[in-house]
């Protein structure tokens, strides 16, 4: 598979360190690709787990990936308004498969409101112990939490007021064609 085109899907892989497969959505939008980064939309996609179950996703959401950065982001899209989840994982690989990561546990929850929440610390400290994170992986995502949070206070690139309304519009008019 090349870079994926406006409009085509793609399977999306989440992996653990160890490198078992942890999660997949199918048929996630594309909506842009650059060099670095991709954006795309689940609209009640398919997400298998690693145990086979099944669930779909709920309502509209943008997703965000980064070559370069240790964590995607997830503007999900709800009456009460956009909440925001973001996994801190390994930069993004694309191949023939899927658009692959490692996700490393922690996660920040952004509420409508504006609250922050990060979650998920003691499954990382247990995850970190059973799977021997290297302490280079520990600081980069330490880093990366400042980085991210940085963008949310600061309402940068996917958190900023426009970004969900410009790719849901455009999610909108390709779903159409």
């Amino acid at each position: 598979m090349g870079i994926p085109k406006e409009g085509e899907f793609v399977t999306i892989q989440s992996y653990k360190h160890d490198g078992h497969l942890h999660r997949t959505w199918r048929d996630t939008m594309v909506l842009k690709t650059s060099e670095y980064s991709l954006i795309g939309v689940n609209d009640h996609t398919l997400v298998t787990e690693s145990d086979g179950r099944r669930w779909v996703t709920r309502e509209p959401a943008i997703v965000y990936f980064h070559k370069k950065y240790w964590f995607n982001i997830i503007a999900m899209i709800r009456e009460k308004g956009v909440s925001y989840y973001c996994n801190l994982a390994s930069p993004y690989v694309l191949d023939d498969e899927a658009l692959k990561y490692i996700d490393y546990d922690l996660d920040i929850k952004v509420f409508p409101d504006g609250e922050k929440r990060l979650l998920d610390v003691d499954e990382y400290e247990f995850h970190s112990k059973l799977m021997d994170y290297p302490e280079d992986i520990d600081f980069i995502l330490k880093e990366n939490v400042k980085t991210l949070v940085d963008w949310i206070n600061n309402e940068k690139g996917p958190f900023s007021p426009e970004y969900v309304d410009i790719w849901y519009q455009r999610y909108q008019q390709l779903s159409k064609k």
